[in-house]
């Protein structure tokens, strides 16, 4: 089994300061760093101190530029292990053999706001991939939504000013509901489809081990043979697709604006080590024409249901950064390196990232050679003729700095056209020879043309849950438009997509669609002639739906197949008590999520131990000032008359309960803990008490038993509700103050 491993590449670069003593960078022993030089006590500190100097001049400058997109980010070190040979479609070596395992560094990233945003916000997710490979570099760089909003690089300036803060007064942070994004929306139908995924839950993802991955665009792929194909790049999440509400989101990003990068963190150092499977849709270039969407169009998925993802690998996340500025802020990914036997399509977003990604890091990273920070170091030897430049590590040695040459032997030398091997081949990489043929044009392809057909199937693939959370989203994102215009024109857009969903969410913004014809037809003809107003250029075409499937399971995420195997590993569950808890009932409860693989912790009034009703203490986790039910997968409140008493008598208990509810988690009791939720708002107050626990025994997702004879039965039915994930069949939640 072929393995890499980084870890020694990088040993020098990971030192340990125990029982170091302190020095300037000039290695210059430290005897006091807590005061400066000064002429006496009182007196002007003195130029002369360099120690000083030094100290605050490294301060002034230890930060660099943010990215200008993707900027907030959390990552991690793994392993990638192929599980099936690859070989069949490319010579990359490090797809060849079953058990062979390449270094990996993985970072995730919201798109739109800065490094100080909350994890949160309704956005894309960067999910970005350093392959250490023995031939180089392999950067896989991706989102969390397989399609994008712009088929073309030369808007993506566009796009991205008209997402972020508006420039007149930089509001609002991390967010799309704002005038100037969605005006840019209905000016761009091509983004229809990728505005369905962002309205959905797919863009509030509960973990970032809980989110798939996807290429984006397309690749080429070519074997030993030099036979080629069109590939799209997948990861799958072994925990499952899950995701946030939007009331649960915003709410966190106040409580923990760090909640996803503190998940990643803590699951890692937990041994929780999350992992993904890796897959390719594969297409061959005889079938390059043979659907009704375009296969280089990034605004389009290449539906499972017609392309199957075949899986070849998995990746396993296993240890946390050692320094997230040197690792995590530092770490430089480019599409542009591939290895051989992976090359690049026609895609014309893909075509602008190449250069794109480079360039920035020229200025973010402060030069060319910025390949030689440690994380961004190769594992491959490197050896060119490259040299000097801003914070050049390498000392080149020798007196030759040119190819071909003699007087260093012909060293380094190219692989092609080596005495002795047969013209034209080589081991090294080369690019795929298409023939190209046509005229310098700036202008699309109509087969990139139908911009609703695929976002009408995202719609029709989701549960009504999921459907109910994209219309409320788009009635908050276009409720907060100030633009009649604009909100007029989108709903205009969604009548493309689906009638049902114009209207619904035109009632919720107040346009009065039937008014101004609520027919898609007669949309279209108000769109056309405002986009001819503003020179809006590539209108699109027809529909052509021929080969499109209705509806597709992978699209949704209740619904689909990655949720078959029902898991509460590594689920966060809170336990409500106070003195006088029944023991017994935490004991059962904690051993019974454990052995599951979730974890629980005691939330109390305060972080004092508590002492249950056989006298035994226990040491709270948490208390009800410090967390909140947003953090958590569910809640179970344990008997105990004094416990529930204590919790019944304050207000944040309760509300953690109704909170919970609301946002459709599971939620048990035993014993006397069912009267802390029956004097909650989960059931009508005002019903008479025997109807109020025949009501509550009803709600779905809540589990209770007032006798708990068999504990291992009760926390059975709590473990199989948490698994359900999410309860969204209760009606009345709405009704919950919370």
């Amino acid at each position: 089994m072929g393995e890499h491993s980084k870890d020694k590449d990088l040993e020098p670069e990971r030192e340990s300061v125990k029982g170091q003593d302190l020095t300037t960078n000039q290695g210059i022993p430290v005897a006091d760093n807590q005061n400066s030089l000064k002429a006496s006590e009182r007196g002007p500190t003195l130029l002369e101190d360099f120690i000083l100097r030094e100290k605050i001049t490294h301060f002034d400058h230890e930060r660099i530029p943010e990215r200008v997109v993707h900027a907030r980010g959390s990552a991690a070190h793994g392993y990638f292990e192929v599980t099936e040979s690859m070989a069949k479609y490319t010579k990359a070596r490090f797809l060849q053999e079953p058990g062979t395992r390449t270094p990996v560094f993985v970072r995730f990233s919201t798109v739109a706001g800065s490094r100080g945003s909350a994890d949160t916000a309704r956005d894309v997710r960067g999910f970005a991939t350093k392959f250490y490979t023995d031939e180089g570099i392999f950067d896989l760089v991706g989102n969390n939504i397989p399609v994008f909003f712009i088929q073309d690089a030369v808007k993506f300036p566009d796009v991205i000013h008209a997402v972020k803060p508006e420039p007149h007064n930089e509001m609002p942070q991390a967010a799309s509901a704002h005038d100037n994004f969605w005006d840019f929306m209905w000016l761009t139908p091509e983004a229809a489809h990728m505005i369905m995924w962002v309205m959905s839950d797919r863009a509030l993802p509960r973990s970032l081990r809980m989110m798939e991955g996807f290429g984006v665009n397309t690749f080429r792929l070519i074997n030993a043979d030099g036979k080629a194909v069109f590939v799209k790049f997948h990861w799958k999440p072994l925990l499952g697709i899950h995701s946030l509400v939007w009331d649960e989101a915003q709410k966190i990003s106040g409580k923990d604006p760090d909640f996803h990068r503190r998940d990643l963190w803590e699951a890692i150092e937990q041994g929780n080590f999350p992992g993904w499977q890796f897959g390719i849709q594969v297409l061959e270039e005889a079938d390059e024409f043979k659907f009704d969407f375009d296969p280089l169009d990034p605004t389009k998925v290449w539906p499972e249901s017609l392309i199957p993802v075949q899986i070849f690998g998995k990746m396993v996340l296993n240890r946390n950064p050692d320094n997230f500025f040197a690792e995590t802020e530092q770490v430089a990914f480019c599409p542009a390196n591939v290895v051989p036997g992976i090359d690049f399509s026609n895609d014309p977003l893909l075509q602008g990232r190449l250069f794109s990604y480079l360039d920035t890091q020229l200025t973010r990273l402060g030069g060319p050679n910025h390949h030689e920070i440690p994380i961004n170091r190769s594992i491959a030897p490197v050896h060119n003729n490259q040299q000097d430049g801003l914070k050049r590590h390498t000392i080149n040695t020798g007196r030759v700095n040119y190819q071909p040459n003699s007087l260093g032997g012909g060293c380094p030398m190219q692989l092609g056209g080596r005495p002795g091997q047969p013209p034209g081949t080589t081991a090294g990489f080369v690019t795929y020879p298409e023939r190209v043929d046509g005229r310098k044009i700036r202008d699309r392809s109509l087969s990139f043309s139908d911009h609703f057909t695929q976002a009408t199937m995202f719609w029709n693939s989701q549960t009504d849950p999921e459907k109910e959370h994209i219309i409320d989203a788009l009635r908050f994102e276009l409720g907060k438009v100030e633009s009649k215009d604009v909100r007029e024109r989108m709903i205009d857009i969604l009548l493309q997509i689906d009638q049902g969903l114009a209207h619904r969410v035109a009632y919720g913004i107040g346009v009065p669609v039937d008014g101004k014809g609520g027919d898609a037809t007669i949309a279209a003809g108000r769109l056309q002639a405002g986009w001819l107003r503003f020179g809006v250029t590539g209108q699109p075409g027809p529909a052509r739906n021929s080969s499109t499937p209705v509806r597709s399971a992978e699209l949704s995420i209740l619904d689909n197949p990655l949720n078959v195997l029902r898991t509460i590993a590594t689920r966060k569950i809170a336990i409500l008590a106070a003195d006088g808890v029944d023991g017994d009932h935490i004991v059962a409860i904690k051993a019974a999520l454990k052995a599951a693989g979730a974890m629980a912790e005691l939330i109390a009034p305060t972080l004092s131990p508590i002492t249950t009703s056989a006298g035994a203490l226990l040491q709270p986790d948490k208390t009800f000032l410090t967390t909140a039910s947003v953090l958590y997968d569910a809640v179970f409140v344990p008997g105990g008359a004094q416990s529930v008493a204590a919790l019944r008598g304050e207000g944040r208990p309760r509300h953690f309960i109704n909170e919970a509810f609301v946002h459709c988690k599971t939620i048990a009791a035993a014993g006397d803990g069912v009267d802390l939720l029956l004097a909650s708002n989960i059931v009508d107050p005002l019903a008479n008490p025997p109807q109020l626990e025949a009501a509550l025994a009803q709600l779905p997702g809540v589990v209770t038993e007032r006798s708990p004879k068999n504990l291992p039965d009760l926390a059975q039915r709590f473990i199989d509700a948490v698994a359900i994930d999410r309860h969204f069949d209760r009606l009345q939640k709405d009704r919950v103050p919370a």
